[in-house]
């Protein structure tokens, strides 16, 4: 049955179009695209609408599944008993109707990638295609077993680059919201008490005063504008165009910059060489893994390079012409790599060195935040416990030399 694909390419005159296309396969379409002088430069699967936008199957379901099911299998379990076996251990329903479609869809002939990809919402191309080249290889036990290594160390590095996000935030907003209340709840009940004394107050004091009628005043301005700033943030993202501006942004962010991109290219190298080790084509390998990078600059780029692996470079040729992304030990691994016939094992080395770098940019990161969010509160605090007590100890001072 035909499949419908999205697709983004180039003429021969230079000019980007999009569209959509049904062919039997990836392969099918590529080449129809070639033939009216298309370069195809990105193809991913329409996903049909299911009933699986009812629910959401995470990834440690996938991770369970896949390591549980390349056990099944190295151990001889036919696909379908696994599958049975498996079903009955699947807690989250929409993936249990899935496994249960494909299960069916096996026993009636189909093949593993195939019953996958009539799953694009569970099953990334990622998947499909390792486990097609596994069948198709004879070596499927092995791509699960990869399958399992693969999502177990993504999911690591996800959880740490959500940690890195998530705990400097949270810090920072329980500052901001301490902050905050002193300055709504307790400083008016201060101006009010330095009002009815009369006392004429010293510059700290009135600064934080007018900061505290301000965010008194204006406060709920403030929170409304911090909604509507993440909101136009998230319509933003929702398109490409505005997912490249942002993460362009984000990479340019000192420190949280660093972790992000070295995270993606650990993503990138970890995927691109369990790829090749499975036996993908490279051009497929280039285009999956640039969707895996989760940066949609370096997407962009990783497919342009794809035009010119296309043209007869190597990996290693294009990856230089890219030093604002791949630094030199990048391209010096892949280097080697290529050089021996190794460059899945290398790429996956890449993967293992980016993943320490990240450990240590998070650690780095965390050692410098927590001394510099400390001396913030402290100083602030500092600065209005100094800026409240001044018109006291003046009034003390005039009231000392009244008597």
């Amino acid at each position: 049955m035909p499949t419908t694909f999205i697709w983004k390419g180039r003429t021969e005159e230079g000019v980007i179009i999009t569209g959509e296309t049904e062919a039997e396969n990836e392969g099918e379409l590529l080449l129809a695209l070639r033939k009216k002088g298309i370069i195809p430069r990105y193809v991913r699967q329409k996903e049909e609408k299911r009933f699986l936008s009812l629910g959401k199957v995470s990834n440690k379901d996938i991770l369970f599944f896949t390591r549980q099911f390349a056990t099944l299998f190295a151990s001889g379990v036919p696909v379908v008993q696994a599958f049975d076996a498996l079903i009955g251990q699947i807690k989250n329903k929409t993936f249990k109707k899935v496994l249960i479609q494909m299960r069916n869809d096996i026993e009636k002939g189909s093949s593993l990638a195939d019953a996958m990809k009539r799953h694009p919402r569970v099953f990334s191309s990622l998947f499909v295609n390792m486990v097609r080249a596994g069948e198709e290889g004879g070596m499927l036990d092995k791509v699960l077993q990869r399958m399992a290594d693969y999502f177990e160390k993504m999911l690591k590095l996800r959880r740490k680059i959500i940690g890195a996000m998530i705990y400097p935030s949270l810090v920072i907003g329980i500052a901001v919201l301490v902050v905050a209340v002193i300055m709504i709840f307790v400083i008016p009940t201060f101006a009010k008490l330095f009002s009815e004394m009369g006392v004429d107050l010293p510059l700290p004091t009135r600064i934080t005063i007018g900061l505290s009628n301000f965010m008194a005043s204006s406060g709920i301005f403030i929170f409304l504008g911090i909604i509507g700033f993440f909101i136009f943030v998230k319509f933003l993202r929702a398109s490409a165009k505005g997912r490249k501006i942002t993460d362009n942004i984000l990479l340019r962010i000192p420190l949280l910059g660093v972790i992000l991109l070295k995270s993606s290219l650990s993503r990138f190298s970890r995927t691109l060489g369990t790829l090749l080790g499975s036996g993908v084509p490279i051009l497929n390998s280039m285009e999956i893994s640039a969707r895996a990078s989760g940066n949609k600059v370096i997407e962009d780029i990783v497919l342009d390079m794809k035009e010119e692996i296309t043209g007869g470079k190597s990996l290693t040729e294009v990856l230089k012409t890219k030093p604002e992304i791949f630094p030199p030990i990048f391209v010096q691994m892949v280097g080697v790599g290529e050089s021996t016939g190794k460059t899945d094992e290398m790429l996956n080395k890449v993967a293992d060195f980016y993943d320490e770098e990240v450990d240590n940019a998070v650690a780095n990161l965390m050692s410098m935040l927590e001394p510099a969010l400390i001396i913030f509160l402290g100083v602030t605090i500092g600065f209005i416990v100094v800026s409240l007590y001044l018109p006291i100890f003046k009034l003390g001072e005039v009231v000392g030399r009244g008597g």
